[in-house]
């Protein structure tokens, strides 16, 4: 016990529940148990070997009811907490040998007891496995729980309006509108199914669906660790302006969580129609997110009041949606899913998966290392490359080694610092490429694959605006087209056919982003064609505003 206070104000809650965990229970309750009355630290070599062989195993229960010995994958780990503990003893002996003295004895668990580097091995196998078999469900995961949200919402709005004792169809099922006994009004809207009278809590469902999805999102989308999903809140959304062309871009400002360092995340388009959906969800009546004040269980303490976006309405008073509650809306959603593993057993996700899936994504993708550990916060870049499960260490090793090796023999006057003239030609290049129908997205220091044909090309990215220039456009070239039919110049036509697909190819994308953003809830954040043109209209310096 003095060894748990003296290691405490070090370490958090958890941490320190652990360590109770392998000295406690882990060591010496089992030499109580198998040495009934041993009473020194000091033990035989015989009485050690006997532990440490009990350890490697434990005992399960099976569903049968019976138990099985299976191997202690916290085998090492509770070998290095004993082995941690009579080391520091015998530190802290020649600090303080009157208090710490009599304890300090030889260590039980050498170094080579300890199998670190082949457990660190086998648990990234493990885990890459577990991941490379989650990647590819992710979709039908989020596809899943959107689903499911919608369906909801359906029953539950279809619910409302139909009167007591009457049946409804929607989600996908027929339902049966609850006759309530009681007489008092309540908010909470109740049916039976049919077939089984079972009762089911419409208003209920809708608010787990809705939480479940936007856990799913949130987590899939940033990769942030489930602690750093709870304390998100209303400030965590913050605003950059560009100091080149004064565009805002919306960050997701992740607070201080294991390495009490704060990160920013870019918040895209899905991610900001999620957090949209959140905050419309949470407003109350006055426009505001309530303040509720959550509870750390790692540090054991209760945070002040805050406007947390994870927060949801328990017997009409708001309460933030703790870790535990995230896990079993994560668990409810997985089971409504359907979705199974490769032996065909319903598939699990832990919120860490998010987090490993989310890096191996960003990494297959292209996301260089080092920015991936900035984004997941990390202190070392070879935690990050442990949660991917792509590429193998050699590779990503040999990779760094040889663009280091290729800095070494170019001429370091590529590696300068631009010149104002350089850096005013690079920040022109993205001036220049604004044209009548939108923008052009070529890479920097190239030139125009389609000679400015500018409707054939797919990285013009259109303005919804000028989708009257398109409906122009695509009118002219029906009319060339028959031009050309008409006067025989087959080879003029096959051109303009190409280009009127084009056409209405951008048309109907311009159509579909325009059904995605009236789906959408404004935050009031000015976009960026807005910034563009109040700078135009604005006298001065540019670079001003």
């Amino acid at each position: 016990m003095d060894y748990l206070r003296e290691r405490q104000p070090g370490i958090d809650y958890n941490t320190l529940v652990k360590l109770a965990v392998s000295l406690v229970l882990c060591f010496w309750k089992d030499l109580e148990n198998c040495h009934p009355g041993i009473g020194s630290l000091h033990l035989p070599p015989g009485i050690a070997a006997g532990w440490k062989k009990r350890i490697k195993t434990r005992t399960v229960r099976t569903p049968g009811g019976g138990e099985q010995v299976v191997a202690r994958q916290s085998a090492d780990d509770v070998l290095m907490a004993i082995r941690g503990f009579y080391l520091d003893l015998a530190q802290w002996a020649l600090e303080d040998p009157a208090r710490w003295g009599p304890w300090a004895v030889p260590c039980p668990v050498r170094g080579s007891d300890i199998q670190y580097k082949k457990q660190k091995s086998r648990t990234k196998a493990r885990m890459d496995a577990r991941t490379r078999e989650r990647l590819p469900v992710m979709p039908a995961l989020a596809a899943s729980v959107d689903r499911e949200r919608r369906d909801a919402a359906a029953r539950l709005h279809a619910a409302r309006t139909t009167p007591h004792g009457e049946l409804f169809t929607a989600g996908g099922q027929t339902l049966l509108r609850a006759r309530l006994s009681r007489t008092t009004e309540t908010t909470r809207i109740w049916a039976e199914d049919p077939g089984s009278g079972k009762r089911r809590d419409l208003t209920r469902e809708e608010d787990n669906a809705f939480w479940a999805w936007a856990a799913v999102e949130v987590l899939r989308h940033t990769g942030i660790r489930l602690e750093e999903l709870t304390e998100l809140s209303h400030h965590s959304l913050v605003q950059y302006r560009l100091p080149s062309t004064g565009e805002l871009v919306p960050l997701l400002s992740v607070a201080p969580s294991k390495t009490d360092a704060e990160r920013l995340l870019v918040i895209g388009p899905e991610l900001a129609d999620v957090l949209s959906a959140v905050i419309t969800r949470v407003r109350s009546a006055g426009g505001a997110v309530p303040l509720v004040a959550a509870y750390d269980t790692n540090e054991r303490i209760w945070h002040p009041p805050a406007p947390l976006l994870f927060q949801r309405v328990i017997a009409l008073e708001n309460r933030p949606i703790p870790t535990a509650g995230i896990r079993g809306l994560l668990n409810g959603a997985l089971a409504a899913s359907g979705i199974t593993g490769t032996d065909g057993k319903p598939l699990a996700f832990w919120p860490h998966d998010f987090r490993r899936v989310f890096t191996t994504d960003a990494i297959l993708n292209g996301m260089p290392p080092h920015i991936a550990q900035l984004i997941l916060g990390h202190d070392d870049i070879n935690t990050t490359m442990g949660y991917k499960a792509v590429y193998p260490e050699e590779a990503i090793n040999g990779h760094r080694a040889f663009i280091t090796r290729r800095r070494q023999l170019r001429p370091s006057e590529e590696y300068r610092t631009p010149t104002d003239a350089e850096w005013d030609e690079f920040l022109g290049h993205f001036e220049r490429r604004r044209v009548a129908l939108g923008d052009c997205g070529r890479a920097y220091s190239t030139s125009c694959i389609h000679e400015h044909s500018c409707i054939r090309c797919p990285l013009l990215r259109i303005d919804p605006a000028q989708r009257h220039r398109l409906e122009e456009i695509r009118d002219n070239l029906h009319a060339r087209i028959a031009e050309a039919e008409r006067e025989g110049w087959t080879g003029e036509a096959e051109g303009l056919k190409v280009s009127l697909a084009a056409a209405n190819n951008k048309i109907a994308q311009v159509d579909a982003t325009a059904a995605r953003r009236a789906e959408a809830v404004t935050l009031g954040i000015p976009a960026y064609r807005d910034i563009a043109a109040a700078t135009l209209t604005t006298p001065g310096d540019p670079r001003e505003h």
